[in-house]
């Protein structure tokens, strides 16, 4: 039940609105901005109550906060949410659906936004849109059956302070409705002649959404010859789907190298992306770096039993030869399920999340 789309936005439709931030912790009617205590209370000591008296929260150090307790059937709609920088790979972001004890999202807060480098880069995407100055926005719809909990863990040995909102809306969900779900990897670095695994461990049915990649090259040359492959269904030592390239699996081509522009070309569209190139300065950032994404909204991929993404790591040699590398690879992968929450076989391991 999408809402969103222009494309019969004037037609009613029987759900209730509500939103959670740190105004309205509960998103009930007429509860916001009742707050006299939180992080806004000095500043608005004048004013007094309905003033900006609780904009944001701080999560203490190796703390989890609850953003959103959701209660009933409806769909999450918008996130939005901001941090200072250096914590957008020490905060993770899950979210448990229906009651379900194991987490359907965990990822990096940033890498969830399409910023897995601590460093703001303008995404114009459909379902991600970062603004100045780290403004971070979701439009992914997220419905649920009969709750949905939005959490942050708090990695870093010191408190931070975080401002969001959680839009969303309350009423009957079709029954086919799938589980929006995340899995987060980091390859650091990536083993020689070996692959980069975006997604295992997934079972059907459903169908596969999006690609994010934070990508830190470890050599000189070019670094983006390898594919992309999805592994459908019954696939085993060879892929169903097998693109040509990873430049090309982002919708650029040759390198992304417009020579008139300085080389590679930061672009943002609605679907596919690479906004950011972190280039070297000549004194400690030695080595580039690039986020870009893929978002498989007119095209998802769909699967019936299982799926699993790999991406190869290749640039050349001399002679005109392939060259592995063994590059610091970060990856988001946004899929919808049938089912609550995957059992992948590989935990995250977050203390890789640090940008070094």
């Amino acid at each position: 039940m999408t809402l969103g789309n222009l494309t019969g936005i004037s037609a009613l439709a029987d759900v209730e609105s509500r939103s959670i931030s740190a105004e309205n912790p509960t998103g009930e009617p007429g509860q916001g901005g009742r707050r006299t205590e939180g992080t806004g209370a000095r500043a608005a000591r004048d004013l007094g109550q309905g003033w900006k008296v609780s904009p944001s929260i701080e999560i203490g150090p190796g703390e989890t906060a609850t953003l959103a307790d959701i209660a009933g059937s409806g769909c999450i709609t918008h996130i939005w949410l901001t941090t200072h920088v250096d914590h957008w790979r020490r905060l993770v972001l899950r979210t448990f659906w229906d009651g379900d004890t194991a987490p359907a999202i965990e990822t990096p807060v940033g890498d969830f936004f399409c910023s897995g480098w601590g460093r703001f880069a303008q995404v114009n995407s459909l379902p991600v849109a970062v603004n100045p100055n780290g403004g971070f926005n979701c439009y992914w719809e997220m419905p649920f059956q009969t709750q949905a909990t939005l959490t942050l863990e708090n990695t870093h040995d010191e408190p931070v302070v975080v401002y969001f909102q959680v839009d969303y809306w309350l009423g009957a969900v079709p029954d086919n409705s799938a589980y929006l779900h995340t899995q987060w990897r980091r390859s650091n670095p990536l083993p020689a002649k070996t692959v980069h695994t975006l997604l295992d461990g997934v079972e059907g049915p459903g169908h596969y959404v999006g690609t994010y990649l934070a990508w830190g090259v470890n050599s000189t040359g070019w670094w983006g010859e390898g594919e992309v492959k999805f592994y459908l269904d019954g696939d085993d030592e060879f892929p169903t789907i097998c693109g040509t390239g990873t430049e090309d699996y982002f919708g650029g081509a040759w390198n992304f190298d417009v020579p008139h522009l300085g080389g590679y070309t930061e672009f943002s569209t609605p679907y596919l992306g690479m906004p950011q190139v972190i280039r070297p300065d000549g004194l400690y950032q030695s080595q580039q770096r690039f986020g870009m994404y893929r978002f498989h909204l007119p095209d998802p991929i769909r699967f019936k039993e299982r799926l699993r993404v790999d991406v190869q790591a290749l640039g050349w040699r001399s002679g005109g030869r392939y060259l592995p590398l063994q590059d610091d690879i970060a990856s988001t992968a946004f899929f919808y399920s049938s089912r609550t929450s995957t059992a992948r076989p590989d935990a995250p391991t977050y203390d890789v999340m640090e940008i070094c």
